[in-house]
């Protein structure tokens, strides 16, 4: 096991958030009363969960596939990835406002192409989220040559999808590389013959839980 990356608690989108809310929380104490506070302090206490960012180990298994993101599957299935225009396994995590929001990189691999896409807002626990509301998808190349698709999809809640790479980055599994507010979904699109150990239902923590293993090629 190896540590994803070093970094602070705090994600850094959520500092100016977190300031905001702490300032109003002091404000509100200081000219109206700790009392009134109160209400400011809770929604600044909610604004530290959501952007917290704890370290994670990554498994070394260089078959494996972590899940992207933290959250609960909500889909296993065979489906067609639009993306690369093939049929693939999807294995799809659904992020509440209390999970974690980090994004981390599936597999070890390339960026060959990133693609962005305009859409709608519903809600990112259902099916038609997929193709219907905002999404930002990367597809990576493994070193073996294998190919997985990871798409941000924005939520009912949601509505600014971070990314910070672009086509030809490198990355590690279990890099971080992008960011959703305030509660959506990640995609997964992996190779017919991965074995997929994710299960329906099932709670899962970015760069720590292995969703799929890819078949060893060469």
């Amino acid at each position: 096991m190896r540590p994803a990356y070093p970094h602070p608690i705090i994600a850094r989108e959520g500092w100016p958030f977190l300031a905001a809310a702490l300032a109003a929380a002091l404000g509100v104490g200081i000219f109206a009363g700790w009392t009134w506070s109160v209400p400011v302090w809770l929604a600044a206490l909610f604004v530290l969960q959501f952007f917290r960012d704890p370290p994670r180990e990554v498994p070394d298994d260089p078959l494996a596939v972590v899940s992207a993101a933290d959250g609960r599957v909500v889909a296993v299935e065979r489906a067609r990835d639009p993306w690369l225009e093939r049929d693939a396994l999807k294995v799809s995590v659904f992020m509440n406002v209390f999970n974690v929001h980090s994004n981390r990189a599936p597999v070890d691999g390339r960026v060959q192409k990133r693609w962005y896409h305009a859409g709608r807002f519903v809600n990112a626990a259902l099916d038609k989220a997929s193709t219907e509301n905002e999404r930002n998808a990367l597809w990576l190349r493994t070193p073996s040559g294998q190919d997985v698709t990871c798409v941000q999809v924005a939520g009912l809640v949601a509505r600014r999808i971070l990314c910070y790479v672009d086509e030809g980055a490198e990355l590690r599994r279990g890099e971080r590389y992008g960011f959703i507010r305030f509660g959506s979904r990640v995609d997964h699109y992996l190779p017919l013959d991965a074995a997929v150990t994710a299960a329906l239902g099932e709670k899962v923590s970015a760069a720590a839980s292995v969703i799929a293993r890819l078949a060893a090629h060469g």
